[in-house]
């Protein structure tokens, strides 16, 4: 009998990465999909829900830690840096598709948030990725920036300078919350940012909200969102109306140039799709989207 979660490494890099495997019952040569969370989040925060309606449904899923996060290895600790990330995206890839019982030819990407437009931009440039969810997607690095306070904005550009400066005489890293409150210095700041960061972390769990600020000026040229028109398999592009993080617009724009693209609209804010009602309505579009373009029999 399958058990319905094992702890698996796979490496990347000169690092082993931490993932969950979740195996579908009486399905010996089931899809898979990738999963990973957004900015600075682990899979921890709330991928597990997620990923258990998958595998009820007859998924497997395959979720894991970007290098120097979470159970991940990679140091520095808190380093977000997209290229690696990138490069984790491809390692579970290439992973999944050595499992025994899964279907190499069926593998999709599952992204939220910033790893929203990371399976973007994975689908464009990898072969043979069967279909992708983008969930509630960072596609635009100025859309988004725009969205910020702009003291904020400055003074995490001032962090990010020394953060870089300091890199290159191998001091450690200058920190920026992930999130923080209206006014605050974070990455993210919109009245429902930090509450709704929060909501995600599991009772009882403590969770490192900082990342390395040198994202704050590595992050203005990925704009994830152009790649939509390379994609071609289906994606699905679940987009918050009131987004306070990833802009609705931009996004949008992207989807009406991917080939296979659809979308599907809710009058939530960024975190709100996560829980409650709006993560039931999203799972349930996700679950009928799937069933569409990757089934499981």
């Amino acid at each position: 009998m399958n058990t319905p979660r094992d702890d698996v490494w796979f490496n990347s890099g000169s690092d082993r990465i931490s993932a969950w495997l979740y195996r579908p019952e009486g399905n010996d040569h089931a899809p898979l999909l990738v999963m990973a969370h957004g900015l600075g989040a682990v899979r921890t925060m709330r991928l597990d829900a997620y990923a258990e309606r998958f595998r009820a449904a007859g998924y497997a899923c395959l979720v894991f830690d970007y290098r120097n996060f979470g159970d991940s290895e990679g140091a520095p600790r808190q380093l977000l840096d997209i290229r690696m990330q990138l490069q984790d995206w491809t390692a579970a890839v290439a992973y999944a598709r050595t499992l025994p019982g899964i279907d190499p030819d069926r593998i999709g990407l599952w992204g939220t948030s910033f790893s929203g437009g990371h399976v973007i931009a994975t689908a464009a440039r990898l072969p043979g990725i069967a279909a992708v969810v983008s969930q509630c997607p960072f596609t635009d690095s100025i859309a988004s920036l725009g969205a910020m306070n702009p003291l904020v904005s400055a003074r995490i550009t001032a962090l990010a300078t020394r953060d870089l400066v300091g890199a290159r005489f191998g001091a450690s890293p200058v920190m920026v919350p992930t999130a923080g409150n209206p006014g605050e210095i974070a990455l993210m700041t919109a009245p429902d940012a930090y509450p709704g960061f929060l909501k995600l972390v599991p009772d009882g769990t403590e969770l490192r909200n900082e990342v390395a600020a040198r994202i704050g000026v590595k992050i203005l040229p990925y704009r994830p969102g152009r790649l939509a028109a390379k994609v071609p398999c289906p994606i699905l592009f679940c987009v918050c109306e009131n987004d306070s993080v990833a802009p609705s617009g931009p996004t949008r724009r992207y989807a009406a140039t991917a080939p296979r693209g659809e979308v599907k609209l809710y009058p939530e804010g960024h975190f709100e799709i996560y829980v409650g009602d709006a993560f039931e309505r999203v799972i349930a579009d996700q679950l009928e989207f799937l069933a569409r373009v990757l089934p499981t029999g």
